[in-house]
């Protein structure tokens, strides 16, 4: 069994290889097509083909490429309305003699609307109606019995996904627009969430000044409940942290630490993120810290808030 999956899989990585040495200027013009396309791209395919056509369409509309999924026998039934002159059609089809499919060339033609056509057979019907052929053409599927399309369908797909990603590139594609696809679950939240969405600010800041007493600060550290104060100097600029840590090594030298100023035992330099960055940022910098708390500044230096590893673990970042 796990001979025959093994097999399965190094079949379709080397469909995929063989069909990354055949890429040619094929490729470019598909892809400067793409860019240059004033509608929607509109892809259509039959059976497995048309499953793996509603993923590419799928994936270039969440990477900036306006672009959605045709059935092909809904179309030549009312589903063609759809497409207008404007937009680019992609077919998906191993055979390139999709029945289906081919019926609805006429009136892309009559339309006007570009093809690019993603075929096995490169004399067949469908290539040669098409403006751009990509080869997505394997020599044998990972079926036992040559049946079932395996190779054919990852071929095709990863060709989908080379054009996305040059698209993607060709667009210099933010991540923040990647996000505003992606509002819901886990991904929108990591690409959307900021520092400031999540952090406590105005009175919610656990602060002392330097030249408080340490008995103060815990006082400050109980009522806040973050394990830890901010430090003031008399400008009011932050210039440490006091935590649970300091509080420990400190009594553990034997002083009488209740008596002492706050800057004789803080830490100083604390780190600190922007407000306007990514609340994702701030649990990578706590991972490479091994702290617990950041305190937020905004764009002109001025303190704004702090933010704990528990916030990010209620926002679902952890």
């Amino acid at each position: 069994m796990l001979a025959q999956a093994r097999e399965t899989l190094r079949m379709e990585a080397e469909a995929i290889e063989r069909m990354a040495k055949r890429l040619d200027s094929s490729f470019e013009r598909a892809v400067d097509l793409m860019l240059k396309c004033k509608g929607r791209v509109v892809v259509t395919g039959m059976g497995k083909s048309g499953l793996v056509g509603q993923k590419i369409a799928a994936t270039l509309a969440s990477t900036g490429t306006p672009a959605f999924f045709l059935h092909p026998a809904e179309g030549s039934h009312g589903d063609l309305g759809m497409v207008v002159p404007r937009d680019i059609l992609i077919t998906l089809s191993n055979s390139g003699e999709t029945g289906e499919v081919i019926a609805l060339m006429p009136v892309i033609k009559r339309m006007g609307v570009p093809m690019i056509a993603m075929v096995g057979d490169q004399n067949s019907t469908l290539s040669k109606m098409s403006d751009i052929l990509l080869d997505v053409s394997v020599d044998n599927e990972a079926c036992p019995l040559g049946l079932a399309p395996t190779c054919s369908t990852t071929a095709t797909m990863a060709m989908g996904d080379a054009l996305a990603v040059a698209l993607l590139n060709q667009r210099d594609f933010k991540p923040e627009q990647f996000a505003f696809f992606h509002p819901g679950g886990s991904l929108g939240k990591k690409l959307l969430l900021k520092v400031c969405d999540r952090m406590h600010s105005g009175d919610r800041i656990p602060l002392v000044k330097d030249i408080d007493l340490v008995q103060d600060a815990m006082f400050e550290m109980t009522d806040k409940r973050f394990g830890m104060t901010g430090v003031l100097d008399q400008t009011g600029s932050l210039v440490g942290i006091l935590t649970d840590g300091d509080l420990r090594r400190s009594m553990s030298s034997g002083k009488d630490i209740l008596t002492l100023q706050v800057r004789e035992i803080m830490t100083k330099a604390p780190k600190t993120i922007d407000g306007d960055a990514l609340a994702v940022e701030a649990v990578k910098l706590m991972e490479k810290r091994k702290i617990t708390s950041l305190f937020v500044k905004d764009g002109s230096d001025k303190l704004i808030g702090v933010i704990h590893l528990h916030d990010l673990l209620e926002a679902g970042l952890m």
